[in-house]
């Protein structure tokens, strides 16, 4: 490998702290969205759209949060890379993030697929920024912050950007802690009391764990900084290697762990040290979860936070509207969250998330459930633990969540019970 250019000077730890210096390292910062993943392990939620246009907590997408974390952040230069069934990830941020100023040198570009370089598509991580090489070159960055659009986390990447200057890296990954039973699901790294990364393992059937703490491992935020010059002849020595399966995880970063500086940076409060709250949605359990702790009183990751707001899109739509007040036929909600068009009339809802514009009908009851946008739950209603997708209808009198071997015939059950239900599954009821 040729020789890695070093950085002109030393910074020092004083100039890396200050607002100014971080400020001057977003704005030079292109960040590039992954967002093409087609997420199987969503099941049926991904039939008709990528996993980062999913729904998440009522009124968002999982890729807002990686998106308004950028912002956010200050780094106002974003490529999102997109593959499968894109659509409405493209239409949602066409219609919910155009608000940056071009004039000022601030994008949201959406990158399809285009076979640019030969016949095939993506065929991985790495190749994805590969084909679309011309493209990063064009915007000049002095680091490129490479981002999975996956992920639910509210993060300043600005610190760790400054963190990966002061220790002159040439790469740095994001790493949170994950429960050593979990973690063979992720990219694992070994780093020595420095935080440099002296070993990585993608996805490993017995994962290591963190010395004197061998109950929990290190994963792979699929976060990584790289000093740009590098990240270019990397990824086109990784293309004209025809034995490489042209993936970060698998590829790019095990390879460079021996000839580069490869860190680590812990995701944890800037003050407190604590760890900061992050979850991969990326089965109908993990997803459900996810949301469901929204409705807590204290949730830990707060969607109120006024100094880090959550961007998106959403469609202009009356307040909620709870009607009817008999005993047995009272429009009510409690230890719910409720977003705008939605109308409860003489039902119950009860720790539930309720999606843009929905209707739940007299008598009936929806309990510890998410109901995505447009559906319509009818009169004498019983649904429990689940998750209904966009536009569904239920007829009046169903139950869902009551009789596990009656939801295993007509839906998707999950390994924890949760009943996945889409619109085409209840159009044959």
């Amino acid at each position: 490998m040729d020789q890695i250019i070093p950085a002109k000077r030393a910074i020092s730890r004083k100039e890396v702290s200050t607002k100014r210096y971080v400020s001057r390292l977003t704005h030079s910062t292109l960040a590039v969205i992954m967002a093409g993943g087609r997420g199987e392990r969503l099941k049926h939620l991904t039939d008709n759209r990528c996993k980062p246009a999913t729904q998440f907590g009522g009124k968002f997408r999982i890729i807002d949060f990686v998106l308004s974390n950028c912002v956010n952040s200050g780094i106002r230069r974003i490529s999102v890379l997109t593959q499968y069934k894109a659509h409405s990830l493209i239409r949602h941020i066409q219609r919910g993030w155009s608000f940056l100023r071009g004039q000022f040198g601030e994008f949201i570009e959406i990158i399809p697929a285009q076979q640019q370089l030969g016949p095939d598509w993506y065929r991985g991580t790495a190749d994805a920024l590969y084909q679309n090489l011309s493209i990063m070159k064009l915007h000049r960055p002095r680091l490129v912050l490479v981002l999975a659009g996956d992920h639910i986390y509210k993060m300043d990447y600005g610190p760790m950007l400054a963190y990966h200057v002061e220790k002159r890296a040439d790469i740095t990954v994001g790493v949170v802690e994950v429960p050593r039973a979990d973690a063979s699901g992720f990219g694992v790294m070994t780093i020595d009391e420095h935080n440099h990364v002296i070993d990585f393992k993608e996805k490993p059937a017995n994962p290591d764990g963190i010395p004197g703490r061998e109950e929990c491992a290190l994963g792979s935020m699929g976060i990584y900084v790289f000093n740009a010059r590098l990240l270019f002849k990397l990824l086109e020595q990784d293309a004209a290697d025809p034995n490489s399966g042209h993936d970060f995880g698998k590829n790019i970063i095990p390879q460079a762990i021996n000839k580069l500086n490869v860190m680590a940076y812990p995701f944890r409060d800037v003050r407190t040290r604590a760890q900061q709250y992050w979850r991969d949605v990326g089965t109908v359990d993990a997803f459900y979860e996810a949301n469901m702790e929204l409705v807590s009183v204290n949730p830990e990751l707060n969607i109120y936070d006024s100094q880090w707001p959550i961007w998106t899109f959403q469609r202009q739509q009356p307040p909620a509207k709870f009607v009817l007040n008999e005993d047995g036929r009272r429009g009510m909600a409690v230890d719910s969250m409720i977003s705008g068009g939605c109308i409860i009339s003489g039902a119950e809802v009860i720790e539930s998330l309720l999606s843009t514009n929905v209707r739940v009908s007299e008598h009936s009851r929806v309990e510890r459930s998410l109901l995505f946008p447009d559906v319509r739950v009818g009169s004498h209603c019983i649904i429990k633990h689940a998750i209904l997708d966009t536009g569904g209808v239920v007829p009046p009198g169903t139950q869902i969540g009551v009789d596990a071997a009656e939801d295993a015939r007509r839906f998707y059950i999950s390994e924890k019970g949760v009943v996945l239900v889409t619109r085409d599954m209840l159009a044959k009821l």
